[in-house]
């Protein structure tokens, strides 16, 4: 039995959460949501709720159901081995757009270091290419060196964003922050549905939280917890830093920006403070896209592991990576840059977070729903089962709104690629024909 001494406490668990989703997620948030106005924060509040409910929900499952391999072996419990592969491939679709967003993010807050990025849509794609290539390559090395970067450089975002936070109030202008509130006249719940994909997008991550219940004092009662707390803090932290960011510049000149927080640093202090800003930034973005390049890959292995990808997925250099998924995955991922091809860093990231949303939400939907399935193969206490339902129930209301929010161009989009996964899948179901039972979490009767 490990030492209980040596495994991490509430608080420890909480803050790795708040800060495991914070990555680069808000970098550009600013910018996209000053094209609405400030009327747009409201969407925090609605994604803030939801949010806490899909993380609880994932807690709970970590918890209770002791598989491996996360939202698609929550999704197999009760959807058949489809729904293994379904979750699998929606999955590594959402975390290859993300990373090209991730990817512009970087690229806009270089441009001002580099001029030439932001000579139109070729110059800025041209930056996203190199940068997706530069961090797979990166990860040839083994996951040792990726995760001492991003421990370090995830700091980039959040000395910036927490910061802002804390001292931009002295900045803040109440008459900037109402002349930002609605300046398109744009209906309260059309604006709200309208940035939930945006707001979720900062979320995204959350479902990780349970797979380091192993390594926490009593995860029973703490995992969900820390799942909790550590999405509301980092809810606090952004609702914060864009409110008051809409309060210090002009709405119309935060919507244009390429590097929101970096301009609104310059505002508040000089341009040489913008640019540290901008360098941190920078640092962030490659770090985090350098981690999610990692997570890409070896969802993918794993993936292949179970026969439900291409075998070329599994295979690892002598430093632990699976380079020839990191090429195929960098290739995915340049066809993604080159088809969304736009000279607006702000609104190529915008259609790339509503894509990412929809593949990320159906995956969500899957692996919550099947609780139900997990709480009864585990025999859990009526009271459990009441109060997880409940909370699934809001989780899954949610993902639907944000499904809906993400709007027409982005579902039908995630449906092509719905319908093309099933096709796939189709061409080798036969392997699973009479094994989805050994798949399963057994019965908690056959477990005692």
């Amino acid at each position: 039995m490990a030492d209980s001494s040596k495994k991490m406490s509430l608080m420890g668990l909480t803050t790795l959460v708040a800060v495991g989703m914070m990555g680069s997620g808000i970098i550009m948030l600013p910018a996209s949501m000053a094209q609405l106005g400030a009327v747009s924060l409201l969407s925090w509040l609605v994604t803030a709720v939801g949010s806490m409910a899909i993380a609880y929900s994932f807690a709970q499952i970590g918890v209770i159901c002791p598989r491996q391999g996360g939202m698609s072996a929550y999704s197999e419990e009760a959807h058949g081995t489809s729904s293994f592969f379904m979750a699998s491939f929606l999955y590594y679709l959402s975390l290859a757009i993300g990373n090209v967003a991730i990817a512009i993010s970087a690229v806009g807050y270089l441009t001002p270091f580099f001029p030439g990025l932001g000579a139109g849509a070729a110059a800025l794609t041209a930056g996203v290419v190199g940068l997706i290539w530069v961090t797979t390559i990166a990860n040839f090395g083994g996951p040792k060196v990726t995760g001492m970067l991003g421990q370090i450089t995830v700091w980039g975002v959040i000395i910036p964003v927490a910061g802002i936070s804390v001292i931009g109030w002295f900045w803040f202008d109440t008459s900037t922050f109402v002349a930002a509130w609605n300046p398109n006249n744009t209906p309260v719940g059309e604006a709200i549905a309208s940035s939930i994909p945006l707001t979720l997008w900062a979320f995204l991550g959350m479902e990780a939280a349970a797979q380091n219940s192993d390594a926490v004092e009593n995860p029973k009662k703490n995992v969900p917890l820390a799942c909790m707390l550590g999405t509301l803090g980092a809810a606090v932290i952004y609702i914060l830093s864009t409110t008051v960011c809409m309060g210090i510049v002009d709405n119309a000149d935060l919507a244009k920006s390429s590097a929101p927080f970096a301009y609104v640093f310059a505002q508040m202090f000089n341009p040489f403070v913008g640019k540290i800003i901008m360098a941190l930034a920078v640092v962030a973005c490659i770090g985090s896209l350098l981690g999610w390049q990692f997570t890409l890959s070896m969802t993918s292995k794993f993936t292949a592991d179970q026969g439900m990808f291409p075998s070329v997925f599994s295979k690892l250099n002598n430093a632990g990576a699976p380079v020839k998924g990191m090429i195929v995955a960098g290739v995915i991922q340049t066809l993604m840059a080159l088809s969304t091809m736009s000279p607006n860093a702000s609104a190529q990231f915008g259609k790339l977070v509503n894509l990412a949303a929809v593949t990320n939400i159906i995956p969500y939907i899957t692996a919550i729903s099947a609780i139900m399935v997990i709480m009864y193969k585990a025999r859990v206490s009526a009271a459990v089962y009441r109060r997880n339902v409940a909370v699934a129930l809001i989780a899954i209301a949610y993902s639907i709104l944000a499904l809906y929010a993400s709007g027409k161009d982005a579902v039908f989009g995630g449906m092509i690629v719905l319908a093309i996964g099933y096709l796939i899948y189709g061409f080798f179901a036969k392997k699973f024909v009479g094994t989805a039972d050994e798949r399963v979490m057994p019965m908690a009767n056959e477990t005692q």
